[in-house]
């Protein structure tokens, strides 16, 4: 009888241990699964790149971080896009209240990498000189097909990327002929201007509270995703 028993709990153990392995199997295998779709998914996320110009002043900082770089990151990323952040040095921004560190510098992109290029103003200053990495990074997204935005003192980049001729921009001011090259372009206004795959505003966070008038952060930056959604 002893030996009977024994027989049965040693078959019980050894079919335990069957469906345990045979468990598993089943769990490595949907795990397998899940990273290789998670992997997948992430891959095939389209990527954007934000343009950070260089900040004129120091004191602007806490405006256009938390009124213009945070607000076109987040609307991009809940659009489902995938921002990558990009300045002159790559080094960390840093306000009073708020700290945001680009991805990588601006001589490190390649434009194939991405669907389209947005260009923050960072209150960088209409007269400043532009990175000549963003000049060259949005002539090449251009020639390339691809959407480019650009808010206030950056329309300043498009135009030195002489992508501007017979287009219409929108600007603070009519900025020719104050600004070589914006020759042979069509001044149309303030507010967000989109012409072809041109997306253009005249007003960023920093002017508008300075001078009081309609900021069109948020404007210009749906007018992007809208441009972009039948590529994603």
């Amino acid at each position: 009888m002893g030996n009977v028993l024994e027989n049965i709990s040693n078959q019980s153990k050894k079919k335990r241990r069957k469906e345990m392995k045979r468990f598993m199997i089943i769990l490595v295998i949907s795990l397998c699964i899940l990273m290789s779709f998670s992997l997948g998914k992430a891959a095939d996320t389209p990527k954007v790149l934000l343009i950070l110009p260089n900040v004129a002043d120091p004191d602007y900082l806490d405006t256009v971080l938390n009124k213009e770089v945070s607000v076109m990151k987040s609307m991009l990323e809940n659009a489902g896009f995938k921002v990558v952040a990009a300045s002159t040095d790559g080094l960390p921004i840093k306000s009073s209240t708020v700290s945001f560190t680009p991805d990588l510098k601006l001589s490190d992109v390649k434009a194939d990498d991405y669907i389209g290029v947005i260009v923050a103003c960072m209150g960088s200053g209409e007269p400043t000189p532009k990175p000549p990495e963003a000049v060259l990074i949005v002539k090449q997204s251009i020639t390339q097909g691809k959407t480019v935005a650009a808010s206030h003192s950056a329309v300043t980049i498009l135009a030195e990327a002489g992508i501007l001729a017979s287009k219409r921009y929108a600007f603070r001011i009519d900025a020719h002929p104050r600004y070589s090259g914006f020759a042979g372009a069509i001044y149309s206004g303030m507010g967000v201007v989109q012409d072809g795959n041109i997306i253009t505003c005249g007003i960023c966070p920093q002017v508008s509270g300075s001078q009081g008038l309609p900021d069109c952060t948020t404007d210009l930056t749906q007018a992007f995703i809208t441009a972009l959604t039948p590529k994603k």
